[in-house]
């Protein structure tokens, strides 16, 4: 196949197991005729969840709502010859290319199905420890040992280059288990473009690119601080990506749709799960996100170029699901007069009836339990000032792993009600017990994972449900990279331009005034992305925005260590705050485990500026006065 050189359009339907389920259709359907189509459906908790129905049937392990999505769709992709890409296959891609040749063969309609295999572990793990593979937790450098037999999934992280030799065999639909929420776009980018694995630079650019649309519509207006000038979340355009040969390409959305498509919301995307911004790793490149430069196309349009890359390490993540014991939440509604006061007495009244009745059962003490006081700051605890809530939704959680005391709690807390304070409102019955996974992430060598691809046709609805007509074994050569920053920060933006502001009077105002941000997770460390509003404001939060100054901020939540790194070209600086999720994930009691609020809270913080600086700031950039609470 020799190399495209026109435009390629590669448009993004979902960011998660459970996002909108008509993206797809507005994608396929939408003016913007697209070439490919991706489909993010995994994360570490949905692959145990596929392993557990997979354990109960064969026929199961995979993303149904693909399959729901893609019915009534599939003549009309098949007739724009748009190239579906996704994950859907979970822990079982076969099974998943079966429901769809079924559809396929009732609509009497042509398919043909690339299968790529292959990350599934799980059956593996103590073959790879003979050889010597320890599977040690690559974040706390726990060993494996008493853990082996609770592994629920595992399942290692592939790249983009199985899909590429997927894409060799032109399929209408390529399925995947565990490859990286880069790779499925990246595989396209570097099948059409005809890019080699050293191409670094390149590899990097699409790489930037992939991560921008892998969360769907958070590209394109969703979650963004300054939501009031999305013009509308109805039918939501979700992100397309036009991308040239030479690796410049334009984030955009069909026109017509809602959402938003900007210089702010595309900054705070590449922020999200953003870990050190020189070292984003992938089994494809190392890319580093502060040499690109992201440049306004028109309405609906950011051209992003300029991201450089460097050989990825010879290892492939690994995600293991592990059985970590359990856990239970209740919640009540407490109303005024006195909500707080009340609610912490009720917190009190549970507690201390659970401890006596572990005691008199001879059971230890709880592992874990947690009071959240919803409505009264529990996302954000001590950044809001003194007030006086009228109602509060109090949300009670435990953990442990003996399920006996959580048995005993979920039946004291209905307890509650009639015998405490006044003003309580029931919301429901005994709070449900359910199983705790614990992520484990661990690295094993490339050659230790080799990928398979599989293609299956049928003609229509006379012929069985899929033929074999090809089956590849995968072994890619490894590269022996190192994780390391390929080159020395430059920030064009001297302390000097805040030197133009002065004198100025001094003015006190929320962090929100000056910045935007983002926020996400990765295990138990949250990720915060704090956006200037302009060059001077970058320059001001990177001088007075220090680590030790968020660690401050949310004093009783990050509990380790938090980093900070700039990314100037962005206006940015990422921040990393470790152990302030209460373990993340599932394991987290915490009603927000993941930070989703966490760059909301920073914005709140009130900070002393030089009232100049404001003036620095777009009209358009300006955060609105209903958002300052004025």
């Amino acid at each position: 196949m020799s190399a495209r050189t026109t435009t390629l359009r590669i448009g993004n339907a979902g960011g998660y197991w459970g996002d909108d389920p008509y993206a797809l259709r507005r994608q396929v359907t939408g003016p913007i005729p697209l070439d490919y189509v991706s489909i993010d459906f995994l994360a570490e908790i949905t692959m145990s969840i596929l392993q557990k129905q997979y354990a109960r049937d064969p026929k199961a392990g995979w993303a149904r709502d693909f399959v729901a999505q893609v019915e009534p769709l599939l003549e009309e992709i098949l007739k724009r010859r748009i190239r579906i890409i996704t994950n859907a296959g979970g822990v079982n891609p076969q099974g998943c290319a079966e429901a769809l040749f079924e559809v396929a063969r009732r609509r009497g309609l042509p398919l043909k199905v690339a299968v790529v295999g292959g990350d599934d572990l799980k059956g593996r793990i103590e073959e790879l420890r003979e050889r010597g593979i320890s599977l040690s937790n690559m974040e706390t450098g726990e060993e494996l040992g008493e853990y082996r037999d609770k592994i629920l999934s595992a399942n290692a992280y592939f790249g983009a280059m199985p899909v590429v030799e997927a894409l060799k065999e032109s399929p209408d639909i390529v399925l995947s288990g565990r490859v990286t929420d880069t790779g499925i776009t990246l595989a396209a980018l570097i099948h059409e473009f005809g890019w080699k694995s050293d191409e670094y630079d390149r590899l990097a650019q699409g790489i930037v690119a992939s991560h921008l649309i892998e969360c769907g519509a958070q590209a394109t207006g969703g979650n963004f601080t300054d939501w009031e000038k999305v013009p509308s979340y109805v039918d939501v355009g979700f992100p397309i990506l036009e991308f040239e040969p030479d690796g410049r390409f334009v984030l955009t959305k069909h026109p017509g749709s809602g959402g938003l498509v900007s210089l702010q919301t595309v900054r705070e995307q590449f922020l999200y799960e953003m870990g050190h911004p020189q070292l984003y790793i992938t089994p494809d490149a190392i890319a580093d996100f502060t040499t690109m430069t992201l440049e306004s196309d028109g309405e609906n349009r950011v051209r992003i170029r300029g991201a450089t890359g460097a050989p990825p390490t010879d290892l492939l993540k690994v995600s293991t699901a592990l059985e970590d014991g359990f856990k239970s939440s209740g919640a009540l509604i407490v109303s005024g007069p006195d909500a707080r006061e009340k609610s912490k007495l009720f917190a009190e009244i549970l507690w201390r009836r659970l401890e006596a009745e572990l005691a008199r059962e001879g059971l230890d003490p709880l592992e874990a339990g947690h009071t959240e006081l919803v409505g009264d700051d529990s996302t954000h605890r001590a950044l809001t000032p003194e007030h006086t809530p009228t109602e509060i939704l109090l949300r009670l959680s435990c953990r442990d792993h003996d399920r006996r005391k959580l048995e005993i709690f979920r039946k004291l807390l209905p307890g509650l009600i009639l015998s405490g304070p006044a003003g309580v409102a029931v919301t429901s019955g005994a709070p449900p017990v359910s199983e705790v996974v614990r992520y484990w992430p661990s690295l094993i060598p490339q050659e230790a994972a080799p990928a398979t691809v599989d293609v299956w046709i049928q003609g229509g609805r006379k012929e069985p449900p899929g033929k074999l007509v090809s089956k590849t074994d995968l072994r890619w050569p490894l590269t022996g990279g190192e994780a390391k920053a390929m080159r020395g920060l430059e920030d064009p933006y001297p302390r000097t331009l805040l030197a133009e502001l002065s004198p100025s009077p001094v003015v006190e105002v929320p962090l929100l005034s000056i910045a935007h941000a983002r926020s996400g997770d990765k295990g138990d460390t949250a990720n915060i992305g704090l956006i200037g509003r302009s060059a001077h404001c970058y320059v001001w939060i990177r001088e007075n925005v220090s680590a030790e100054r968020v660690k401050a901020w949310f004093d009783g939540i990050a509990r380790g260590e938090v980093h900070r790194y700039p990314v100037p070209n962005l206006w940015a600086l990422n921040f990393l705050l470790e152990e302030s999720l209460g373990g993340g994930g599932t394991v987290s009691l915490h009603i927000d485990a993941q930070g989703k609020t966490y760059g909301q809270a920073l914005l709140r913080c009130r900070v002393p500026i030089p009232m100049a600086l404001l003036d620095t700031i777009a009209p358009s950039d300006r955060a609105t006065s209903r958002e300052l609470g004025a």
